[in-house]
């Protein structure tokens, strides 16, 4: 359930921060060396971050710790399911792309909802780092924060795994599908 004011409930909390400390438990390899007891201090000490993780959840992102910013100490949590989080789906890259649309426009905009849900969009970087800790989008695709000068240009980049390998590839910032959709990232 959303609230108003970007804040759980004690009770959702408690569900979420369950939730979020099961998934790591069961994906170490995602986390070497991180400490959940810590994680755990500093998203109740950001209940906005449990908000956002919460609705990275509710989207079927399935959240989880994927390292640490050795300069600012902040912990960072990846979209970690195994496919494209189908909460996601069917959306144009950003507004521009949408509205460019003269017919069969989706709802909405990768870039509208992570700005919704106080997300990132994952970074080509970011991306390859996450294919690094097990395989992901292998039948989905997922839109990636777009460099300003392939946007000026009316594309967008997304991600996906094929043939056991990574690939990026463009479209038009306006086209969608029912099999691309996007990863969020959240630091803490």
């Amino acid at each position: 359930m959303k609230s108003n004011k970007m804040e759980l409930s004690a009770n959702q909390r408690e569900e979420l921060l369950s939730a979020l400390e099961d998934r790591f438990e069961k994906n170490l390899n995602r986390h070497k060396g991180i400490e959940w007891a810590k994680v755990r201090a500093k998203l109740e000490a950001h209940p906005e971050k449990l908000w956002s993780l919460q609705e990275m959840e509710c989207a079927g992102g399935e959240p989880d710790v994927v390292g640490q910013d050795t300069k600012s100490g902040e912990y960072v949590f990846f979209d970690c399911s195994p496919e494209t989080p189908k909460g996601r789906t069917s959306v144009c890259y950003d507004r521009e792309g949408l509205e460019s649309r003269k017919e069969h426009r989706p709802k909405t905009t990768a870039m509208d909802m992570t700005a919704a849900m106080g997300i990132g969009l994952l970074t080509e970087e970011e991306y390859f780092a996450l294919q690094k800790l097990g395989e992901f989008d292998t039948k989905t695709s997922s839109w990636l924060a777009t460099p300003a000068e392939i946007r000026e240009r009316g594309g967008a980049l997304y991600g996906e795994r094929r043939y056991g390998r990574i690939f990026v590839g463009h479209n038009g910032a306006q086209s969608y599908y029912a099999v691309r959709g996007f990863r969020g990232s959240l630091r803490v």
